[in-house]
């Protein structure tokens, strides 16, 4: 399908926000950089833009990328404006593989061993997600068993947090759930940009038989699409994102629900319309928060997953009392 033109005019101004962030992003922290200290390795604040600031930049743009974008496809696919990664249960897995590396003191023993286990969790999630509801092949019986595996991974987090065996597992738990981007260095940008990649590619592809979709599931099969295979793809594309996402920076919210709303305003509701621009805003969305968390007073700075959390809050309040008026 051919993209509109005006489209393309919101792909680039959304492009030319997120590079404007990006250079903010690079320059702005506790110690702030100015761009002549970008010149050359003999600025010792070189170090801080090479190993903390350019890796923490890219990561915040690639994993609001994939949350925007999942946020989109899984809104486009139930047909529901409340879906976000999270209602899938796969971040949740992810993140209980985390947990029960850091329970079991195994996250000491390499870098690696964290990562692994969140995405060998967002694996496992998917295989199960797609066990239980592909003999239906329905969006509600999707959404349903993501609830199933979100109550179940979120039990278990909960359980391994009650029974942590000692202070420093449960604060280490604790922080890891509250999601941040802080300390990030290249090794976690080698490992989870490959995954997000190509788990973005899976859920672009799935673009035609969302906007099929719109004609329910009926319409979309008299079209000859697959609902089994778009479900399939789905949970691929949202495990090996998201999964990736969670396994470095913990567990993020709220971005999946905000964009494609902010979004959909400006580009109407025609599902694969909405997947790049939603993928663009949700990195610049991530990235604005990250900026600005650096920035708060105080010994520590905040959270971004704390940050983006009272943020989504309101906003999942003010559309549930807006569809409630809609539907009076």
């Amino acid at each position: 399908m051919t993209p509109r033109r005006s489209d393309l005019v919101l792909i680039a101004a959304l492009l030319v926000l997120l590079s404007t962030l990006s250079v903010a992003s690079v320059i702005a922290g506790r110690v702030w950089t100015p761009l002549d200290a970008l010149g050359g390795a003999s600025d010792p604040r070189w170090l801080i833009v090479t190993q903390l600031r350019i890796p923490r930049t890219v990561l915040a743009i690639a994993v609001g990328a994939v949350l925007g974008l999942a946020g989109a496809t899984l809104q486009g696919y139930t047909r529901n404006p409340l879906a976000d990664p999270g209602v899938l249960g796969v971040s949740s897995m992810a993140a209980l593989g985390a947990v029960l590396t850091i329970f079991f003191s195994l996250a000491v023993a390499s870098p690696w061993v964290l990562p692994v286990f969140a995405m060998g969790g967002s694996g496992l999630g998917v295989v199960l997600l797609v066990l239980v509801a592909a003999p239906a092949g329905e969006a509600v019986s999707f959404l349903l068993a993501g609830v199933i595996l979100n109550t179940i991974a979120s039990a278990g987090v909960a359980l391994a947090l009650s029974l942590a065996p000692n202070p420093w597992a449960s604060s280490e738990i604790t922080t890891w759930l509250m999601g941040s981007l802080a300390d990030r260095s290249p090794l976690d940008l080698r490992l989870s940009l490959p995954f997000m990649a190509c788990g973005a590619a899976v859920l672009l592809a799935t673009g035609p038989a969302l906007d099929a979709l719109t004609l329910g599931e009926t319409g979309a099969r008299a079209l000859g699409v697959s609902l089994r295979r778009t479900q399939a793809m789905i949970a691929i594309g949202v495990g090996l994102a998201c999964g990736a996402a969670v396994a470095v920076t913990g567990v993020i919210g709220f971005v999946g629900l905000i964009t494609p709303h902010l979004i959909r305003r400006l580009v109407g509701s025609q599902p694969s319309r909405l997947l790049v621009p939603s993928a663009l805003a949700g990195a610049a969305l991530l990235l604005a928060a990250d900026i600005l968390v650096r920035l708060t007073p105080g010994a520590q700075e905040v959270h971004v997953g704390v940050a983006m959390a009272g943020l989504g809050a309101p906003f999942f309040l003010a559309l549930l009392l807006s569809m409630r008026r809609s539907l009076a």
